[in-house]
């Protein structure tokens, strides 16, 4: 998202549970950004609260659209960013065009190509900072965005990591997305199974995935399952009923 080169790495001495770990990572945030407060719902709240717990590594959050996830997941990770939790924010999108039109072929770099994808994040950064910060962030090369086919190899310390739109990726993706998280990194996986982008399900991993970690097993290594339902959405009152009815809808066929 920014031309500029990453601020110097450093090896850091992390104390955790009475353990010393080195981890090599960014300096942290040299100046606060100041993040505006919503009027959160009760169930948003505990959202937060379940995000914000240094015990939650990996969240994988379901609900439909109009539901706030990638929003609520933006603003977590602003706040471990202010706080020092992490040194980056890591935003990862599977970019793959709809199944009822196409793009077409887009030039430019990776980064490039990802802008179209990028709108999305940008519009919750808009909510939750004013220009001035934004740009601070960005300049100082502190939001970046990778596509999804890029992530293998990646080690992934002390950042706050978004997929959004988790429901257009394949089993194996999520698994190589989720096997790259280091120490002190908080994952955030949102997805909406109603709206997958490619047809016959061919990418469908996301409720297979869900379902697989939906345990108190993976609940006591840190990883939560949130869901958000249609009584949750606020976008609109037309959003709410325009998805209750579809739900009912595919039902009935």
């Amino acid at each position: 998202m920014t031309k500029k080169q990453s601020s110097a790495t450093e090896i850091s001495t992390i104390v955790d549970s009475n353990k010393t770990i080195y981890v090599y990572q960014r300096e942290k945030l040299t100046k606060p950004i100041s993040i505006r407060e919503l009027p959160w719902t009760p169930k948003q709240l505990e959202f937060i609260d379940l995000a914000l717990d240094k015990k939650t590594k990996i969240m994988l959050v379901k609900g439909p659209a109009g539901t706030s996830k990638t929003l609520l997941s933006v603003y977590i990770a602003l706040k471990l960013l202010n706080t020092h939790r992490v040194s980056d924010i890591i935003f990862l999108r599977s970019p793959v065009e709809s199944s009822d039109s196409k793009l077409g072929f887009l030039p430019g770099t990776a980064e490039e190509k990802m802008s179209e994808y990028l709108i999305p994040f940008s519009d919750k950064l808009d909510e939750l900072l004013s220009r001035p910060d934004q740009k601070y962030l960005l300049e100082d090369n502190r939001i970046t965005a990778i596509p999804v086919g890029f992530m293998r190899g990646r080690h992934l310390s002390v950042r706050a990591v978004i997929l959004d739109e988790a429901q257009n990726c394949t089993f194996s993706e999520l698994v190589t997305i989720t096997t790259r998280l280091g120490h002190f990194s908080k994952l955030f996986i949102l997805g909406d199974p109603q709206q997958s982008d490619l047809q016959n399900g061919k990418r469908r991993g996301f409720p297979d995935f869900w379902t697989l970690f939906d345990d108190e097993d993976s609940r006591n290594q840190g990883i939560a399952t949130f869901e958000f339902e249609i009584d949750d959405i606020l976008r609109s009152e037309i959003v709410k009923f325009i998805v209750r009815k579809v739900s009912t809808f595919k039902q009935i066929v």
